[in-house]
């Protein structure tokens, strides 16, 4: 799927129910995006249950879509599937497992930067830009849905970074790692979003003036600092643990 429609779905993913009319694919496409955005938001909780039968009645469309979108959320790791049970969302990341996607982002993003500097399109530079203004008009907005929109244009924006690049070693590896899923999953704060807002800035300026080290750099930076603000959350978990076994 190409940049515009990836982008255009994404925006249209946490507006509720599915537009009727639409194609298998295409319908299995959205409820993905949806079923995202919803655990992004919060609004399907960590080691809750979904079924079939309800998020049907819920998005208004088919069971086959819904079992479509599930089956590819299954295979990547995303739900769980229970015998006669439906589907159950897993836990929140472990703090090793989020260690480990810190550094492999490490590794690889300020690279993809580096090359959508040299290689990106005047159209994927716009396309960045389109995605920073919608976070924009999300950034500080009231509520889960607001927050859980913001993250799916989040990932859209590394997304289309790491397809600029024209890597796509680069690009598949990332994409596997679901990190905007597990990182919204992991808290509910505004002020994440507006933190993130000017580090992306800082990535789109340096892509748009054909900067390589600059765009690395700025990528870097920008995970570097992602990675501290959700870092706290399990040291603070740590810290209360620790009060709890010493009382």
């Amino acid at each position: 799927m190409d940049d515009e429609a990836t982008i255009a779905r994404r925006r249209g993913a946490m507006t509720g129910g599915i537009p009727r009319g639409r194609s298998r694919g295409r319908l299995a496409d959205e409820v993905y995006d949806t079923l995202l955005g919803q655990m992004m938001s919060l609004r399907i909780e960590p080691g809750s249950r979904v079924t079939i039968d309800a998020l049907a009645r819920e998005l208004g469309v088919s069971q086959t879509p819904i079992r479509d979108a599930l089956n590819r959320m299954e295979a990547e790791g995303l739900v769980v599937r229970v015998p006669h049970a439906g589907y159950r969302i897993p836990p929140q990341i472990t703090r090793h497992r989020f260690e480990d996607m810190l550094e492999i982002r490490l590794l690889l993003e300020p690279a993809a930067a580096r090359r959508s500097a040299e290689r990106a399109s005047l159209q994927q530079v716009a396309d960045l830009r389109r995605l920073l203004e919608e976070m924009a008009e999300l950034e500080g907005g009231d509520g889960l849905m607001a927050y859980g929109a913001f993250g799916l244009r989040d990932a859209a924006f590394h997304d289309l970074v790491a397809q600029s690049a024209e890597n796509q070693v680069i690009r598949e590896a990332l994409a596997r790692l679901h990190t905007h899923v597990h990182l919204f999953r992991l808290l509910h704060d505004t002020q994440v979003t507006h933190l993130a807002m000017a580090e992306h800035e800082e990535v789109v300026t340096a892509i748009a003036a054909r900067d390589p080290d600059a765009a690395a750099y700025a990528m870097r930076r920008h995970i570097l600092r992602s990675g501290e603000r959700f870092r706290r959350l399990f040291d603070e978990a740590e810290g209360a643990d620790g009060m709890v076994v010493e009382a």
